[in-house]
């Protein structure tokens, strides 16, 4: 089946809403306006229920279906933007500088809210369907905060979906893997203390500029020599602060970077890599060093079963021609990943065509997409809830 007629005529209000929230793009959990936004549309809509305030800014709405089931799926969409100066020439661009939505966040909101009003006019399924508007994707890992103010238990959410526009995509297509889709995006401080000095008498100090670029170096052993080739790893140092001037050798050296991976073996692996290879290159040269790691949210993994599910509804959509069911994985992270941990679902690309790259201060979200995405989420509801 084709997008629905009802999605293609829903796409002109939709872009509306789409561009108002672009033009108004909030950071975080600071997502007041943009909940408000979407409380004030679900209740227009009718919407049999609207919970704001979970995991702080968080709105679920609740819409039952015409027949007796008892089950519930959670349909999911992020409504936060990020800390970046647009430079489109849109008419919608951002108004607000140093905010944009470089993420396509407002397209997914505003696909879910037409779901929304398409579920609640016609309620052609069994059991009911909670629309999830997630605040603080964007690094605050809002979808743990949601979790853990007790969202999946005080609705009786049993699976969970969501969806991510991707530019390179073509419009009208998506793309799927079962497993991992996205991946574990940790990242680490290292200062390097060492003993400082003239810049002419190096053999009086511990150089930490000189240890610091070693370390640069070796960390990159980690992916090359110690995690098994068919098993991604991404390891980046990002940032190098050191030093005030030509003659002085400083004190200290602090280096910033990222680790990305697709397994939990591997992410153990390079946690303890990073660690051995730090200190044990710093030692050999008689300074110190504190390491900060950070494991943010896990590895984005599909669950089988409900991958399937997803794929039989994008076909359903757009034609099995257009679906990528063995997609790449990415290697940028997505705190989904905490609601895949908590409850079965799967996470699917939709095609935004050819625009800039997410987090990109050239990139908009295509409003072309938008019946396909309305589309894609009224056939999983009416496919997972049609018993």
């Amino acid at each position: 089946m084709p997008i629905l007629n009802r999605a293609a005529e829903l796409q002109g209000e939709v872009s509306e809403w789409r561009r108002y929230l672009h033009e108004n793009p909030e950071i975080l959990y600071d997502v007041e306006n943009t909940a408000s936004f979407v409380a004030a549309k679900l209740k227009q809509f009718g919407v049999d229920e609207i919970v704001t305030g979970i995991g702080r800014t968080g709105v679920v709405g609740i819409i039952r279906g015409k027949g007796p089931g008892g089950r519930t799926i959670g349909l999911r969409a992020d409504m936060d933007a990020l800390p970046l100066t647009e430079l489109t020439d849109r008419p919608w661009a951002s108004k607000t500088a140093g905010r944009m939505h470089a993420c396509g966040h407002d397209g997914h909101t505003s696909m879910l809210l037409g779901a929304a009003k398409y579920l609640a006019e016609t309620r052609n399924f069994n059991g009911t369907v909670a629309l999830i508007f997630q605040p603080a994707e964007e690094g605050g890992a809002g979808a743990l905060a949601m979790i853990e103010d007790g969202m999946m238990e005080r609705f009786g959410i049993e699976e969970v979906y969501g969806m991510h526009n991707m530019p390179g995509i073509p419009l009208g297509q998506f793309a799927i893997r079962k497993g991992g889709i996205m991946a574990a995006p940790d990242r680490f401080t290292i200062t390097i203390n060492g003993r400082g000095g003239h810049a002419a008498q190096p053999h009086r100090t511990v150089d930490p500029i000189f240890i610091g670029s070693q370390l640069v170096g070796s960390l990159q052993a980690i992916a090359a020599r110690n995690a098994d080739p068919v098993r991604s790893v991404v390891i980046s140092v990002t940032r190098f602060d050191a030093g005030t001037t030509h003659n002085i050798i400083p004190d200290q050296a602090t280096l910033w970077g990222t680790v990305r991976t697709l397994s939990e073996e591997t992410r153990d692996l390079a946690e303890t890599r990073i660690r051995q290879i730090v200190n044990g290159i710093v030692s050999a040269h008689g300074a110190e060093a504190a390491i900060e790691y950070e494991r943010r949210c896990p590895v984005t993994v599909n669950h089988d079963q409900e991958t399937e599910h997803a794929i039989r509804v994008a076909t359903d959509v757009v034609g099995a021609s257009n679906i990528d069911a063995n997609v790449d994985p990415s290697m940028a992270g997505e705190d989904f990943a905490f609601m895949l941990k908590r409850r079965p679902g799967a996470f699917i690309f939709i095609g935004n065509g050819d625009t800039a790259a997410l987090h990109n201060p050239h990139y908009d979200f295509d409003d072309e997409a938008i019946p396909f995405g309305i589309s894609y989420w009224v056939r999983l509801v009416e496919q997972r809830l049609a018993e």
